[in-house]
């Protein structure tokens, strides 16, 4: 098991850079907690960024062996803070200079990042919990794809995203219908990992980011690498990058020891590397 307590390192060092989000680290678990409650966690130019900050601290962290993204309060992000916004705001240099560079520094990221969905996610909130590895969502949250009730596209990535994740049709279903999803739709339709109830939400969520930072590290970094290369190569081309990355996941660490384990018939301890 990973040794319990945060540790001194670049990411603790990191906590305290932060204004608008907090962030620290547990038993390999970065958190990073959306931090303007009220105004139900929704995004500045400066939240944006400094997101972008903590999944690249984290991503180069050691000790960080897996990162949950969650929000303070009853929100997990209701979206852009249109105060934030001028008129007349050219809003695809926004999309270009804060949400593309904070969607790609978490799509880069080889380490696994869960949603902590604890209230509504709408607009880029409901874009920033799709591009997560998982969605573990509270009996109480629900999503939203508002941006055709204000006339817009879904952006920072959503679409991308969410046709992946629950299909075209279901996809344009919620973006041009733009109703709420409850967590049992979510779950129904496979957007929630998994759905939790308000008692068991802190303890459920710990112990499912925990369990993940347990795993062999590299390994999922390599798994989310190929998943995602697989959409735009051929299978002769993917073949070969598949054969590639499984020469650099055995001889890691932590595929000796995984088949150590398997031999002596124990529970592996995988360190990450």
């Amino acid at each position: 098991m990973l040794k319990k307590g945060s540790q001194n390192s670049q990411a603790d060092k990191g906590c305290s850079m932060y204004e608008t989000i907090k962030y620290s680290v547990e038993n390999g678990v970065a958190w990073l907690t959306l931090n303007r409650p009220d105004k139900l966690n929704a995004f500045t130019s400066q939240m944006n960024k400094e997101i972008q900050k903590a999944i690249k601290i984290s991503a180069g962290a050691d000790e960080v062996r897996a990162i949950i993204v969650t929000g303070e309060g009853r929100a997990f992000c209701s979206g852009q803070d249109l105060s934030d916004v001028d008129e007349g705001m050219n809003l695809g240099q926004k999309l270009r200079e804060d949400y593309g560079p904070m969607m790609e520094q978490i799509a880069n990221c080889e380490k696994p990042i869960i949603a902590g969905v604890n209230g509504v996610a709408a607009g880029a909130g409901f874009s920033l919990a799709l591009a997560c590895d998982f969605r573990l969502v509270s009996e109480k949250a629900s999503f939203l794809n508002a941006f055709v009730n204000i006339g817009l596209i879904p952006d920072s990535g959503n679409l991308y995203y969410l046709s992946r994740i629950v299909g075209h049709a279901k996809a344009l279903e919620l973006s041009l219908l733009g109703e709420k999803v409850t967590a049992g739709e979510a779950k129904n339709i496979g957007l929630a990992t998994k759905v939790i109830g308000v008692d068991e939400w802190n303890e459920h969520l710990k112990a499912f980011a925990e369990n993940i930072a347990n795993k062999p590290t590299k390994a999922i970094g390599l798994i989310k690498r190929y998943l995602e290369a697989s959409y735009h190569l051929s299978l002769e081309e993917y073949l070969k990058e598949e054969a590639e990355g499984q020469r650099i996941a055995g001889l890691t660490k932590d595929y000796a020891e995984g088949v150590a384990a398997f031999t002596e018939k124990r529970k592996a301890h995988f360190i990450g590397k």
